[in-house]
């Protein structure tokens, strides 16, 4: 057996949400949970120059209450399916707000 080197680093909690994102709505909210987990979220920005995942990561920030700084777009950036990365916020938390939003 080969000998391996290891690199040992600090990891960050975090977790990652899949999102489905409609553009150009009434309002922004999450609009739902699909039967997949896929959470439906609504904005009111056009996707015109980003303006959607911008819309996008203020409006989680402003729900999970963490900095903009915490959230990022990891797959889908130019397309409505998305894959969001939360550092800071492990996936236990994370359901528990994303749903209490919803009960509102």
């Amino acid at each position: 057996m080969t000998s391996r080197n290891y690199n040992l680093h600090d990891g960050k909690v975090g977790s990652a949400l899949t999102i489905r994102l409609t553009p150009k709505a009434s309002r922004n909210a999450i609009s739902g949970i699909a039967e997949d987990g896929t959470v439906k979220i609504h904005v009111t920005a056009s996707p015109d120059g980003g303006g959607d995942n911008k819309a996008l990561i203020q409006l989680l920030a402003e729900i999970l209450d963490i900095p903009t700084a915490n959230i990022a777009i990891i797959a889908g950036e130019s397309g409505r399916d998305k894959i969001v990365s939360i550092v800071g916020l492990d996936a236990v938390t994370l359901t528990k707000l994303v749903r209490a939003h919803l009960e509102k």
